[in-house]
């Protein structure tokens, strides 16, 4: 199991301007090491390796199974209940295809009339309808491969635009404000490896877990 980027945020979270307003810095000397800070605090908290477990900016993944779910698991306690695949990095825009190689290797998309997708789930769920089957697949590694879409988007507006909750964006900038303010003493890369204390206090009711195993 695992993902796969397939498209990157063509936008970023913080801009270069609102990270230098946060800053009070009206110099562009430090332009670069600024814009570094953005990208390093940023990727801490984006993405599969990211501190939220989310998608912030709208991205485009291919999420990678051995199996599908069996119907029927009697080792829970509900009949069924393994009966849906939860798409990691919520919240989810869209779910692009479901593929699958079958018994002779060759990739297959799954017929969406098959399932539904429950976005109200957090994170959002592949549902099998009852009337449908999970297809047979090859017996390898990666068998599996759903494309979809994930990020925070405001989809009233045409195109959609970015929508990243002020929460998460003020506890990137206070990331950003701790490391430029102690830059001396700080390499990109070495030490971006803990939030400071108000940072994750604003992001931690945004965390979601999701077993990849």
């Amino acid at each position: 199991m695992g993902l796969k980027l397939v498209t990157a945020p063509n936008s970023n979270v913080i801009t270069l301007d609102e990270a230098k307003a946060h800053l009070r810095e009206d110099s562009d000397d430090f332009n670069l090491q600024i814009q570094a800070f953005v990208y390093a605090a940023t990727q801490f908290v984006d993405g599969p390796t990211g501190f939220l477990g989310r998608a912030l900016i709208d991205q485009t993944w291919d999420y990678y199974l051995d199996v599908f779910p069996c119907r029927h698991d009697f080792s829970f306690p509900v009949s069924g209940r393994r009966n849906f695949i939860e798409i990691p990095l919520p919240p989810l825009i869209e779910v692009l295809g479901v593929f699958y190689l079958d018994a002779s290797g060759t990739e297959q998309e799954f017929n969406a009339s098959n399932y539904i997708v429950d976005d109200a789930s957090q994170p959002a769920r592949i549902v099998l309808k009852s009337s449908a089957s999970w297809p047979s697949t090859v017996d390898q590694q990666n068998a599996i491969r759903i494309r979809f879409r994930a990020g925070y988007i405001d989809a009233t507006n045409s195109p959609a635009t970015p929508n990243v909750p002020f929460t998460i964006k003020a506890a990137i900038l206070m990331y950003v404000g701790d490391l430029y303010q102690n830059r001396e003493n700080q390499v990109v890369g070495d030490t971006v490896a803990k939030l400071p204390w108000a940072s994750e206090q604003l992001l931690r009711p945004h965390r979601v877990y999701l077993s990849m195993a």
